[in-house]
């Protein structure tokens, strides 16, 4: 197995745990070598539990999946959290892990079932790397580069996710032209693809509301019909014998009989695993048919979000530290006085909550289940917001203090996914749902409910996370016409009149400075960018310049997932792993086929 820090343990009861991860924890800083298993077995074995860390200077990327183990077990292939960051080779035997040339922005590996190669997304492409060395080999041109991923079947070819993150998409491993397997229509974001075998179907993610709401689905390949499997699930993988093992988003590990051929659960679940480490609907996870598990393990309250301040120089500080929940979305009050929340769970329904700074209430706004992503008007007043509903987008608005009753102000025939509000408080600018090649459109409407809507941004690409300047006077937002997302400013109402680029090599999620005279935005290296802009007479980008990396807190990919105060501080959301990062320490079991079958017995 791995080298350790400590001795092999016998299989441990999950009554234990709290007690290992407390030890792990306090030895997760050293790095030592990957030792020798001994013979590969794909069933029997002797159990050994033992922990490893990647040394004081790696640390673990937590955005997507950021593991995968060889088929054999013989080598780790695991993302860092640096700047640029790229992939890393731990071989069986070697001491040390090294740094896969070409790899650097990488996300979501996975290995080819040969274990030779590795594919990763990068810059919005796939990409393969041979781990004997090579160039890293461009596979496909169009990926999703935030939530996404793709994986390698047996056939030898790839099924990953479109940038839109609405389609899965197969590939030959060699290169060619991208054939659409599954387009979905619901509205969730599809994520981390996991292969069943002999290419028979594909198990996946469908999350939305930043995963609020998340659900394991399997696609047939042979038919084109998907369907959701497991409901509040992370992660889910066919072992070689037979059963099914998924991960809820507690990080509470099950094993489920499985029906390869209708695709469908078989008798009950059992617990088998504990504390794996979830964030953004991926599970720390990767093992092997050699019997070889390795995860991240999870402290408790992993999926509680706090909201934080973030100054200029990335330094953060909790909101209230008594705070936290399942938020989806979040929005500043003008006055910087108060905080409107999307929250919920996939059990209890999305609603729209309000937070009073300084350890006030966090009251209740919205009732029905379905309301996500406030915004609040120009004078604090009003809280308009996403309602969910079959076929069509719903923007309600209500008094933010809860006085009055709510109303309806725009229905389209389209999804609505964002709405922010004009500086006048006559229009409110929403975004239509990007489900569909082509869809994603930032539309406007009048906040009085009359008139017919009026496009702004609607173009055969996808435009997203809309936001307008303090005065009014211009629109910026997302849209993937290069091939790549890129940050754009329109002038508003008139947004035919002039069109102006941002960001160059990748951005999105752009916000306002209170003053105006800066547009933020993320990059592809997940930093927070501030363009010096000037707005009198015109347009115009000064200078751009790094603030700091957002590497520990939340991200959405597919709209805004944080917001800027008034006194010129950021607000974002982060778990308590988030804020630690990957350096909390990797579990390895060795012999875990049986370690899993003592439990089923027991």
């Amino acid at each position: 197995g791995w080298a350790t820090r400590g001795q092999p343990h016998p299989a441990i009861p999950r009554s234990r745990y709290p007690a290992l991860f407390a030890l792990l924890a306090f030895a997760a800083g050293a790095l030592l070598a990957w030792g020798t298993f001994g013979r590969a077995r794909t069933s029997g074995g002797e159990v050994a539990w033992q922990y490893i860390g990647l040394g004081d200077s790696v640390v673990l990327n937590v955005g997507g999946p950021a593991l995968t183990l060889a088929p054999d077990g013989s080598a780790l292939v695991f993302r860092d959290n640096a700047q640029n960051g790229r992939l890393w080779l731990k071989r069986r035997g070697d001491l040390n892990a090294t740094p896969i040339a070409g790899t650097e922005r990488s996300q979501n590996p996975v290995f080819s079932p040969d274990g030779q190669w590795v594919a990763f997304i990068a810059d919005g492409h796939l990409k393969k790397v041979r781990l004997a060395g090579g160039a890293t080999v461009t596979v496909a041109d169009s990926a999703a580069s935030a939530f996404g991923g793709g994986t390698w079947l047996d056939d030898g070819s790839i099924v990953f996710v479109s940038p839109e993150l609405n389609e899965l998409r197969r590939i030959p491993s060699t290169g060619g032209t991208p054939v659409t397997v599954l387009r979905d229509t619901s509205g969730g974001g599809l994520g981390y693809p996991v292969p069943l075998p002999n290419s028979r179907g594909v198990l996946f993610q469908n999350c939305s509301s930043g995963c609020v709401t998340m659900g394991v689905h399997v696609l047939d390949l042979k038919t084109g019909a998907q369907k959701l499997l497991i409901a509040d699930a992370a992660q889910a993988w066919l072992l070689p014998n037979g059963r099914l093992f998924y991960v809820r988003r507690d990080g509470v590990g099950l094993v489920s009989g499985f029906d390869l051929g209708r695709l469908e659960l078989a008798g009950g679940a059992v617990p088998v695993l504990d504390r794996v480490r979830v964030v953004g609907g991926a599970a720390q996870l990767a093992w092997s048919a050699t019997g070889v598990l390795v995860y991240q393990a999870a402290s408790a309250g992993q999926a509680d979000i706090h909201v934080v301040r973030v100054s200029r120089d990335g330094t953060a500080v909790p909101v209230d530290t008594a705070w936290a929940g399942a938020f989806n979305s979040f929005a500043m009050s003008p006055d910087g006085r108060r905080i409107a929340v999307g929250g919920g769970s996939s059990t209890g329904g999305l609603n729209i909550w309000i937070k009073q700074l300084e350890r006030g209430p966090f009251t209740r706004l919205t009732f029905s289940g379905g309301d996500r992503r406030p915004a609040w008007s120009a004078d604090g007043r009003l809280v308009a917001f996403v309602r969910d509903s079959a076929g069509s987008g719903t923007v309600m608005v209500k008094p933010a203090d809860g006085s009055g009753a709510e109303r309806r102000v725009a229905r389209l025939s389209r999804a609505i996914q964002e709405v922010i509000w004009s500086r006048d408080g006559q229009w409110l600018i929403v975004r239509t749902d990007n489900g569909t090649t082509g869809a994603g459109d930032i539309v406007a409407v009048r906040s009085s409910g009359e008139g017919a809507p009026v496009d702004l941004a609607a173009t055969p690409f996808t435009e997203l996370m809309p936001t307008l300047s303090p005065d009014g006077r211009w629109l910026a937002y997302t849209s993937n016409e290069s091939g790549a997302s890129e940050v754009y400013v329109r002038p508003f109402p008139d947004a035919g009149s002039a069109r102006f680029q941002v960001s160059n090599g990748g951005g999105d999620e752009p916000r306002w400075s209170a003053d105006g005279r800066e547009l933020y935005f993320l990059d592809l290296a997940r930093r927070l960018e501030a363009a010096q802009v000037r707005t009198a007479g015109g347009f115009s980008v000064v200078a751009i310049r790094t603030l700091f990396g957002i590497g520990g807190f939340l991200r959405t990919g597919f709209h805004q997932s944080y917001d800027v105060t008034p006194d010129g501080r950021f607000l974002f959301g982060r778990t308590e792993q988030s804020a630690t990062g990957g350096n909390q320490p990797l579990v390895q079991v060795t012999g875990w086929f049986t370690d899993i079958g003592i439990r089923l017995r027991s």
